[in-house]
């Protein structure tokens, strides 16, 4: 990324695209509503509540990151989706059983006028779901053409200057890379050829790369991670980020791993495991898609702890999880762990660790975060993967040949800085050498 001169404001209404809209989107859909009118507070959300440092601690310089980035504001945005079913965003809200009525009683006329679009979906990938709004066509490089031209008459319908695209969808069947996702030209051609490693959340990726605009994969899904999106993201100049949101469990994986490695703490055993009931618990409950999503959570730990550098710490470590379908839970899904640690000569301890958490709750303030971010990052003219959004993934994207940063605490250091970057501004080391010299 080439370091901006100035970046443009971003005037008029910013356009934020749900491939998806289900709980999470319209969690958040509500939660920027309510916000905005002063009915709640946006909780959860680096940059509507988050500070960040300038200069010297003893400058006294901390403003929120709202005030300092020339982010667009909650009045600009504007919400569109696709969905498999034809639910207003308000029935799409009760019906996931989130946000409780005095949530939703005061914007539903708002949420009423979000209908989605129809989705392009192909049952093969998402083996539990089955829609009925759908859209049809005989090749998918139709597909990638019809979700074009959804973006360009959203954008014309709703008076919007530019879009953000954040995947909220499911969770689909594990695809290994392969010779159709080497080169654009393969990939277009496996578009005309109806390739059966392309899955839709690739066709919803390739159309937004297409039209320039930003795209954060929210799922584990093989979705714009691969070299032809990333070819076509450099040469529309989009910036993607991704990918699969780190919300509960995994979050706590990376807010805890860092610590026992900072401490040198050893580990022999991490064993997880997590019920839900939602959507995305009923999907997970195919053997399919479960291997995505386990691939995605199990990455976390080795690239954390590096046990080639610390084999007699981390060397061995037992790392299991496991995700079972519980529909009386809802999207209040339960996130148990058990850590068996070892301290000063070995001798052993343990950690619990339950996390009763919202999923959806958890996942809004991420989406709100990464459509304002990636649009900041759009107006500065970066292209690609944007690894200092790293924050907020489980499995972060990055160039090949370069492993990932999972430390939270890194991640947050990174964005920060690149925030800093960006706006002119020294970049903090903490080394707090210069209040003793």
């Amino acid at each position: 990324m080439k370091k901006p001169q100035t970046i443009p404001a971003g005037d008029g209404k910013l356009l934020v695209l749900l491939p998806g809209m289900g709980a999470v989107a319209t969690t958040f859909i509500a939660g920027c509503l309510l916000a905005r009118r002063g009915l709640a507070e946006p909780i959860g959300s680096l940059t509507q509540l988050g500070t960040i440092r300038l200069g010297k601690r003893t400058d006294d310089r901390t403003p929120r990151i709202k005030d300092f980035a020339p982010l667009a504001e909650l009045s600009q945005l504007e919400f569109a989706g696709w969905d498999l079913f034809p639910d207003s965003a308000y029935e799409a809200a009760v019906n996931a059983a989130v946000l409780e009525s005095k949530h939703l009683e005061p914007i539903r006329e708002e949420l009423h006028a979000i209908k989605p679009m129809k989705a392009a979906f192909y049952p093969e990938y998402v083996k539990r779901l089955h829609g009925t709004h759908i859209k049809e066509a005989p090749t998918k490089a139709a597909m990638v053409e019809a979700l074009r031209e959804d973006i360009r008459g959203k954008l014309k319908e709703l008076g919007c200057s530019r879009a953000v695209a954040v995947w909220c969808g499911s969770t689909e069947i594990y695809i290994e890379q392969s010779e159709v996702h080497q080169s654009i030209a393969a990939f277009e051609q496996g578009l005309l050829d109806n390739h059966p490693a392309i899955s839709a959340s690739m066709l919803y990726a390739w159309a937004c790369i297409k039209e320039g605009v930003p795209y954060a994969n929210g799922a584990p899904n093989l979705s714009h991670d691969f070299p032809a999106a990333l070819e076509l993201a450099k040469q529309t100049g989009t910036p993607i980020a991704g990918k699969d949101f780190k919300t509960g469990q995994t979050l706590m994986k990376t807010i805890l791993a860092p610590g026992l490695k900072a401490r040198m703490i050893g580990l022999s055993g991490w064993f997880s495991t997590n019920i839900l009931g939602n959507r995305d618990g009923e999907v997970l409950d195919d053997p399919e898609n479960f291997k995505t999503k386990e691939v995605s959570k199990l990455g976390v730990l080795e690239e954390i702890l590096q046990p080639s550098l610390y084999p007699q710490l981390y060397g061995d470590v037992y790392h299991k999880v496991r995700i079972e379908y519980y529909p009386p839970r809802g999207d209040a899904k339960e996130g148990w762990d058990n850590l068996d640690i070892n301290g000063w000569l070995g001798y052993p301890m343990q950690i619990k660790v339950d996390f009763l958490c919202r999923d959806s709750i958890l996942a809004a303030p991420i989406v709100l975060d990464l459509a304002l971010l990636l649009d900041l990052a759009k107006r500065a003219e970066f292209q690609g993967i944007q690894e200092w959004l790293s924050f907020y993934f489980k499995s972060p994207l990055v160039p090949e040949g370069l492993y990932p940063e999972h430390d939270l605490f890194i991640q947050s250091m990174k964005l920060k800085n690149t925030l800093r970057w960006m706006m002119g501004e020294e970049l903090i080391t903490h080394l707090g050498n210069e209040y003793y010299d």
